[in-house]
């Protein structure tokens, strides 16, 4: 807001229109004042002034609409308002009256967090701010995205248990009191704002609700009418952006680009003008879209033709809005005069109050309307409990329409009205209110009631048939509001809130009604269903439905009267439903002498429907009186006559037997629906409210009715009865299978019915030993990690499952590794809780909990393996009459049956699993007749189960009792792994027998089985089978032992006996220098460890034979033979860069890659798998590929054949090119020679010698290759000249002859390093060629080296084989690529590099002695060295003693001045003051600092200590040595010495001085070599670059080069949040939802996925992350996607993949997209690992393994991340 002064500048527009008007905005409002009308004078103002502000909306410049909104409107509005400077006044207010709510608006993707120990329920969120502010830190806090719409809850008192607000919003922080925070406006201000609050909301309603398209209202009309319209377009949700694009397109004709900008703006605003000019053109363009728009399957675009005047007017209705908004937020008094205008009705008129006007709009407005309607709604109504009750009032009254509205819309739901619902019906109190008041819950069931009417059928039945998902997803809302009104139960109950609740609970019956027994099936024969039907939607209600019903089950059971009322109307409902169904004809059923008439119903043949909603919420509140005692009333409620209980269990019973003919496959006609219905009845997200039910409805069944009779039925409804009366037919084996398995799911049935007792109310147990005992029986099955535990619990209406309270009484918890998760472990002493038959188990989950048990009692020794159930807990008196069925007579027929069947061997007619059912129902009858008799008298003990199974089935002679039988059943082959449960049954047998019998109490307490059936003479051979059963266990696991611990002594001795070997072949089998005899190479010759020089050691070469892994064939490796080739990856790297973010050359057209910067920005790696294939094979394979990738068009690739990328053949790995196998050249050398050498070849001879031979070439170079070389050689050089063959005299050789094979691949791999290290086309006479070649070995053994350094690990003794193999073929290819260019390139290049070292070689462009790598000059001089021996008329190399002289010279060279640079660039720092070191070291680099001090002409300081010199001198050539080492080592193959295949750092730099023909104090080297050195010393020093920096004008790298990490990520995840919550996208203005991603490698904060980030490289547009890879990481990176807690992996352009986090909760595990929410820690191993993925250049590999996993990847497009 401007004040006076500011105003008049921008004031023209508003002078000039208004003919003489004041111009400033005090004196315009004064202007207003004396005007009495405000209202007149607003409006007239308006009329006049919006038209000019809002004139173009095809491409609104909103920075300047704003402007003058605020100048011409707004300034003078706040003026009149205030009377005085506004900024003023609202500052003023801003200090004095800050809300104790924080009302914070969430945008889509803000992070939210909600307490699970403090909030009252799951929606009771915080903000960032708030929660970072507030106790809720420290607690079990969840971490969410928000969808956009909600807000904070920080303030609300009812929102949280403790802690409600944070420290920014507790009373007293604003420096203010509650007292001065109420009445802080003033009297006359409060008049002003009563006076002009109604115009200014009335006209902003008027014009947001607006219809008409031309006119406006009349008091706007002040000026002729134009002809100037607008094509408008409006959002919806069906079509997609490329379909409106395309549209657009077609039906204006417009570019592309515009295109977009229109679509992108309709989505973000609701609405766009796309088309400007006289009304007939605008209607012929709206005609147009849709045209174009409407196909058969989508309606047309929404398109208007508004005036222009009109558009303006409602343009800035919603300015206003925001205005109003901003206006709230500083006074409660704004807010509630603001209310109370909008609830103020009309008296005379029937129109709603303005604020349910804007409601009822809701669904018309576009999404910006609705936006600005919804963030008034939030600052004003929700920050002030008073009024946000009239608001929820306003909205229960309109609650129906608002809701069809929303229904028929196709708008989201996070922008619809219908969405505040959970502000209001969350909060406690006004839930109550508005359940007492408003009769809520009645308003929302009677709202579904009414937008369900289209899918009840002729039954009044539900049929989802044909749904739509959007309008049921809906509908959905609805159901979801009645949750949210039920959340949180009442703590004390007034009479009309049991009226009111009541009242709306039997409406919610009608709902059920319509829902019991809906989409009835009935079994197909014959033939298969045509067209499986829909059956989704009946199961998502159900699933929605819930938790719904547990809370009005809880609700109900609060009061005992309530309880007892709601199980009145349940039974009533549930009866009308059962008799509706036309009467039957009676069957009758007889068996053992008992009789059942019953109603004729088949399962198999009648329809019958698996939702029953109505009977199992019968049974949730029977379970409910039992447990609270209110079932002693319930004969007052429902008297016993009406009960009629056979009706009450017929239809769950139905069910559970339409379960087991779905298992027995008897419905397979039926399709998958009925399989996909069953799987969801059973499954946890259904299954308290449906198969747990439909147990109870059994058990409720058992304890009311005859247990005989009870048995009766269900023989009856599983259609068993004619099987357990005479013996089945045998003739068609489908049957009987059929027939078993129907009998073997009904006793399963009857195991639940009589053993599942863990029910409140079934039984006296709490919830949390129902989740434990849930829990035992989960991790009897594996170890399992938290989020799979919690994902097999049923949650409750807050998303809970209890598992916290009571996992670390029953497991113990295992820490996860670097990858998978940790696992939560069953405790032992928990085992014995197992349940074989446990009610929730699936089929699968059933037999893989028995193997793991039995396998467990294996490892444990134990005697036995049998699994009997633990004891269960007593039945409470309502359902104690249940464990009769397990006596009766039917029962002990039944089990008596089965097993006589067994004993017969009538195989066909029982299965183990049978069998295993009944001896676990004999288990179950003897623990409860044991249990019974253990608590009370014998005489009273009326469970007779022992007596029942030891009498005789019948009267016939060779009747059989149950005990016998079962004597008998062990002699069965088939039931060998039942045996142990049929010997603890008959000790049960034994122990109930001696119970009875009233043997004294105390030997009977005492009495183990065993003991008590010592005299049993089966009993005594049993033992004794167990006894030899585990001697022999015994004997043979000594055995194992024994034969363990002799192989064991044989390798430790073979270990020590061949250490040697066995130390350099721990990590690298197969290393040549690794075969050496301990005989012949005694530790003590030294020599044979030096690498350099003429003491070189032999190289240790030995025959290498490898084997082709595509064709399997051996070959030995030679010259001469055809090519080997190991597959590779070359790749860009910037693992090593100095210089992060430096702008890198994308293409190399014009690059010269002969000098390595020496700050390593961006090197050429190359990696290889190892794996050894022939040439000629691997070309077949890859034109296999290729031939293959043809005729697979349809198919994305995961790798670009076209650039030669391939899958490695064996493992997978992902490679582009192949590295020829060439093998090392034997070189001796001749020790009396070497000496004849060493006393003529000095340094300074050598340099004459190099210096001569150069100046010769030069001499016949001409023409234009004459300026590269050098341009003169100095004087003292000059008489050399003559001695231009005399390099040749110190010994030669004929070069290597390659064969061709060999050749061929040469070129192609050095041609792809070409390729992708300098990112242009391949070129194989590009004189480029063998400079990339020098390069990628060196700077491959850099990166070596760097990892090797960084692990800790030795130089040599822990190369990986795939290193140690790629290392040795790449260094042995790059000395051998030289051969396959033009000599005289490779000396002009070698030249070059030689320019460095020795100055006096005048070349132009030669850079500094610190512009450069060091050890890339070493790399390219040593290999390209051999081209000075080259003559035109013969091919030759020099011979080993002159290319170990060349090599020396060459490396001490360089050496001398890596020390140089090192002390120029890393010396200069004064140290801290440390113990003086006189040792020989420091001495003499003081005396040569000195030298060194008067050749930098002064700039080098000489008070630098000696020891200081020392230390930077050795700390920083170390890294060049391990390379130098390791190039020579691959080069020449001599030996290391043997600290460098240990881990020490103590005497490695001794052996990597002795190997590499060093004294182990460098400075001798100077002394040695000064005469020689000292000029080009002095010349080295006194180049302009060096002195430059010297005197600081610009910085070097230092040395030793830093390490590069990852960057450092913050240990709480929740602090990354923060980071990203704080992020605003560079590029764009609005407020809409970013995904921030964080580069791992540099900090960068990037917005990822978003168009307005995208940027043109070549041409093409990339994402943001995207196009920063390129720069930071070459084009390979690593993001992590913030608020989805993934890591993005990405390479190239069309490449990427997702990889966990490093953020593991507290249970070991990840969290990707916080579905979980649970607090995140940095795992730092996890972070290391992603580390070496990326340092060990394997980022490419992880991509191509997971896209080969995953191809759902796919469809994205990686280019645009």
């Amino acid at each position: 807001m401007a004040d006076g002064g500011d105003a008049g500048a921008g004031s023209g527009v508003a002078a000039g229109a208004s003919g003489g008007v004041p111009v400033q905005p005090q004196e315009r409002a004064m202007w207003w004042d004396e005007r009495v009308d405000f209202e007149a004078a607003f409006l007239q103002r308006l009329a006049k002034y919006v038209p000019s502000i809002y004139s173009s909306e095809m491409d609104p410049l909103l920075e300047k609409q704003d402007e003058m909104a605020q100048k011409i409107i707004f300034d003078p509005l706040e003026w009149y308002l205030f009377g005085e400077n506004p900024d003023i006044c609202l500052e003023k207010l801003r200090q004095s009256g800050a809300s104790q709510l924080c009302g914070k608006v969430f945008k889509g993707g803000e992070t939210t967090y909600s307490c699970r120990d403090c909030a009252i329920d799951p929606t009771c969120v915080l903000c960032m701010d708030c929660f970072q502010n507030s106790i809720h830190k420290n607690h079990r806090y969840k971490m969410h995205t928000s969808t956009g719409g909600g807000f904070c809850d920080c303030g609300d008192t009812e929102a949280w248990k403790t802690g409600p607000m944070c420290t920014n919003h507790e009373p007293g922080t604003a420096n203010t009191t509650k007292e001065n925070s109420e009445c802080q406006l003033n009297e006359e201000l409060m008049a002003q704002v009563k006076k002009m609050f109604p115009s200014i909301i009335k006209y902003f309603v008027d014009m947001t609700i607006w219809e008409e398209e031309k006119e406006l209202p009349p008091v706007f009309m002040i000026r002729e009418k134009t002809d100037h319209y607008y094509c408008v377009l409006f959002n919806d949700e069906h079509h997609s952006y490329d379909h409106v694009i395309y549209s657009l397109q077609r039906a204006l004709g417009c570019e592309l680009g515009e295109a977009q900008l229109h679509t992108t703006a309709i989505d973000k605003e609701g609405r766009r003008a796309v088309k400007e000019g006289p009304y007939v053109s605008c209607q012929e363009a709206k005609e147009e879209i849709k045209k174009h728009s409407e196909n058969v399957s989508q309606r047309p675009l929404h398109v208007e033709v508004l005036h222009a005047d009109v558009m303006a007017h409602q343009k800035f209705a919603l300015r206003l809005g925001s205005w109003l908004n901003k206006l709230m937020s500083y006074s409660s008094d704004f807010r509630q005069i603001f209310c109370q205008i909008c609830l103020k009705e009309e008296t005379d008129s029937e129109k709603p109050c303005l604020i349910s006007m804007l409601m009822l709009w809701d669904a018309k407005l576009h999404k910006g309307a609705r936006k600005i309607l919804h963030e008034l709604i939030f600052s004003s109504f929700f920050m002030e409990m008073e009024y946000k009750k009239l608001f929820a009032i306003e909205f229960v009254k309109y609650y129906k329409p608002l809701q069809k509205e929303y229904i028929s819309d196709d708008h989201d739901r996070s922008i619809s009205v219908t969405a505040l619902s959970v502000q209001m019906f969350t909060v406690p109190t006004l839930a109550r209110h508005l359940i007492e008041e408003q009769n809520v819950i009645t308003v929302i069931t009677e709202t579904l009631l009414e937008v369900l009417p289209e899918y009840l059928d002729k039954n009044e039945k539900f049929n989802f048939q044909g749904y739509s998902q959007d309008k049921l997803g809906r509908v959905y809302a609805v159901i979801c509001d009645l949750k949210y009104i039920l959340i949180s139960k009442p703590p004390e109950w007034t009479d009309r809130l049991k009226v009111r609740f009541l009242e709306g609970f039997r409406s919610f019956l009608r709902i059920l009604t319509c829902m019991q027994g809906m989409e009835e099936i009935q079994r197909q024969i014959g033939q298969h269903i045509e067209v499986d039907p829909d059956w989704e939607a009946a199961i998502a209600i159900q699933m929605q439905l819930k938790n719904i019903l547990l809370m009005f089950q809880e609700w109900c059971a609060c009061d005992e009267d309530l309880l007892l009322q709601a199980y009145k109307e349940c039974h009533t409902a549930v009866m009308k439903c059962s008799t509706s169904s036309h009467s039957r004809e009676k069957t009758v059923l007889q068996l053992c002498g008992h009789t059942l008439e019953s109603k004729r119903y088949r399962v198999s043949v009648d329809p019958v429907s698996i939702h029953l909603p109505l009977s199992r919420t019968l049974a949730g509140l029977h379970v409910r009186l039992s447990k609270t005692g209110a079932i002693s009333r319930l004969q007052e409620f429902v008297p016993s006559e009406q009960f009629q209980v056979e009706l009450l269990v017929e239809y769950p019973l139905r069910c559970l037997v339409l379960v087991a003919q779905v298992a027995a496959e008897m419905w397979r006609r039926n399709g998958l629906s009925l399989i996909s219905q069953v799987f969801y009845y059973q499954d946890v997200k259904c299954r308290e409210e449906m198969y747990d039910k439909d147990i109870i409805m059994l058990q409720i069944g058992a304890s009311l009715m005859d247990p005989n009779l009870f048995l009766l039925l269900i023989l009856q409804r599983y259609e068993l009865a004619d099987a357990f009366k005479k013996i089945m037919p045998t003739k068609d084996q489908d049957l009987t299978k059929q027939y078993n398995m129907l009998i073997e799911e009904m006793l399963q049935v009857l195991i639940y019915v009589v053993g599942e007792r863990y029910v409140p109310g079934v039984s006296a147990v709490t919830k949390e030993e129902i989740t434990m005992r849930e829990i035992i029986h989960l991790l009897c099955i594996e170890p399992m990690a938290h989020s799979a535990i919690a994902k097999s619990l049923p949650e409750n209406e807050n998303n809970e499952t209890g598992l916290e309270k009571v996992i670390n009484k029953v497991a113990t918890f295992k820490k996860p590794g670097v990858s998978g998760h940790g696992v939560y472990e069953l405790k032992d002493e928990c085992m014995k809780e197992f349940n074989l038959f446990f009610y929730h188990y699936t089929k699968t989950q059933h037999s893989k909990a028995e193997h793991m048990q039995k396998k467990k009692r294996k490892q444990e020794n134990r005697d036995e393996e049998a699994l009997p159930p633990p004891p269960p807990p007593e039945f409470s008196p309502a359902f104690s009459n249940v464990v009769k069925v397990l006596n009766c007579d039917i029962m002990m027929h039944i089990l008596r049956t089965i097993l006589q069947r067994a004993v017969q061997l009538e195989t066909h007619l029982w299965t183990e699993a049978m069998i295993q059912m009944v001896l676990h129902l004999l288990c179950l009858g003897l623990l409860e007749e044991k249990q019974q008799l253990e608590k009370a008298p014998e005489e009273q003990v009326t469970f007779d189960f022992y007596h029942k199974a030891s009498r005789m089935g019948s009267s016939a002679l060779n009747a059989q009792n149950i005990v016998m039988l079962l004597e008998k059943l062990k002699s069965v082959p088939q039931l060998e792994a039942q045996k142990d449960i049929i010997s603890w049954i008959l000790q049960m047998f034994d122990t109930v027998k001696r119970l009875r019998e009233k043997s004294s109490l105390a030997v009977a307490a005492t009495t183990s089985g065993s003991e008590a059936t010592k005299g049993d003479e089966t009993q005594s051979t049993q033992d004794k089978e167990k006894a030899e059963r585990k001697r022999k266990a015994e004997a043979a696991r000594l055995h194992r032992q024994k034969i363990m611990a002799q192989m064991s002594a044989l390798q430790r001795n073979f270990i020590e006996t061949h250490k040697l070997l066995y130390e350099n072949t721990q990590e690298t089998q197969g290393r040549e220098d690794s075969v050496m005899d301990e005989e012949s190479a005694p530790l003590a010759i030294d020599y044979s460890r030096i690498a350099l020089g003429p003491k070189r050691g032999p190289s240790v070469i030995e025959k290498e034979v490898l084997t082709c892994i595509l064709c399997q064939e051996e070959q030995e490796v030679r010259l001469d033979s055809a090519a080997m080739v190991l597959s590779a990856c070359v790749q860009k790297s910037t693992a090593l860069t100095q210089h992060r973010g430096k702008t890198l050359e994308l293409s190399g057209d014009t690059f010269d890659p002969l000098f390595m910067d020496p700050d390593l920005s961006c090197g050429t790696h190359t990696g290889s798998c190892g794996h050894v294939m022939h040439a000629a094979c691997w070309q077949k394979y890859f034109e296999a590929m290729q031939l293959n990738s043809r005729q697979r068009l349809h198919v994305e690739q995961i790798f670009d054949l076209e650039n030669g990328e391939y899958l490695c053949p064996l493992c997978k790995s992902l490679c582009n090119t192949v590295i020829p196998i060439v093998p090392l050249q034997t070189q001796k050398i001749n020790s009396e020679d070497a000496e004849a050498v060493a006393q003529i070849l000095s340094l300074a001879r050598w340099l004459q010698i190099v210096m001569a031979r150069i100046s010769g070439y030069n001499a016949k170079n001409t023409g234009g290759e004459k300026q590269n070389a050098p341009s003169s050689v100095s004087k003292g050089m000059g008489e050399f000249t003559s001695e231009f063959h005399s390099i040749l005299s110190f010994g030669v050789q004929p070069s290597a002859k390659y064969s061709s094979s060999i050749k061929e691949m040469l070129v192609h791999f050095a041609t792809t390093i070409y390729r992708v290290g300098l990112k242009v086309a391949p070129n194989e006479a590009d004189p480029r060629i063998p400079m990339m070649t020098w390069s990628t070995c060196a700077f491959t053994i850099q990166c070596i080296e760097n990892l090797l350094d960084d692990e800790g690990k030795s130089l040599f003794g822990s190369l990986q084989n795939r290193q140690h193999s790629g290392l040795k073929a790449l260094v042995q290819f790059a000395a051998a690529q030289r051969t396959t260019s033009p000599q005289s390139l490779i000396q002009k290049h070698l030249i070059r590099l030689l320019a460095v070292l020795l100055p006096d070689l005048k070349v132009e462009d030669t850079p500094s002695i610190l512009d450069v790598d060091m050890f890339h000059i070493l790399v390219g001089v040593v290999l390209s060295f051999p081209s000075l021996y080259w003559e035109e008329t013969v091919d030759l190399q020099p011979s080993s003693i002159s290319s170990a002289y060349n090599h020396l010279y060459l490396f001490h060279l360089v050496t001398m001045a890596h020390i140089t640079q090192i002390l120029l660039t890393s010396a200069t720092e004064f140290p801290i003051a440390q113990s003086q070191d006189d040792s020989e070291e420091a001495q003499t680099a003081e005396s040569f600092c000195r030298e060194f001090c008067q050749n930098t002409s002064g700039c080098f300081s000489h008070d630098v200590p000696g020891w200081h010199l020392w230390n930077c001198v050795k700390k920083g050539i170390t890294p060049f040595l391990r390379c130098a080492a390791l190039f020579f080592h691959y080069m020449l193959g001599v030996s290391p010495p043997e600290d460098l295949l240990l881990v020490s750092k103590e005497g490695e730099f001794q052996a990597l001085c002795s190997y590499l023909s060093l004294p182990t104090n460098l400075f001798l080297l100077f002394k040695k070599y000064w005469g020689t050195v000292n000029p080009l010393f002095q010349r080295w020093c006194a180049d302009p670059a060096v002195l430059s920096f010297l005197k600081g004008k610009n910085i070097s790298i230092r040395y030793p080069r830093k390490r590069n990490n990852l960057i450092g990520l913050p240990e709480d995840y929740s602090s990354l949040l923060n980071q990203a919550s704080q992020f605003r996208c560079p590029r764009s203005s609005d407020d809409e939802r970013k995904h921030p991603v964080l580069c791992l490698f540099c900090g960068a904060m990037l917005c990822s996925q978003n168009t307005c980030c995208q940027e043109l490289v070549n041409g093409e547009e990339l994402g943001a992350c995207t196009s920063h890879a390129l720069h930071c990481g070459a084009g390979v990176c690593m993001f992590l996607k913030i608020r989805e807690c993934k890591i993005v992996l990405i390479e190239g352009k069309t490449r990427g993949c997702l990889y966990p986090a490093p953020y593991l909760d507290e249970y070991g595990e990840t969290d990707p997209g916080l579905k979980r929410g649970n607090p995140l820690h940095l795992c730092h191993e996890r972070y290391r690992k992603l580390y070496l993925l990326w340092q060990q250049h394997c980022i490419i590999e992880e991509i191509a393994r997971s896209q080969e996993t995953n191809q759902i990847f796919f469809g994205f497009n990686w280019q645009l991340l």
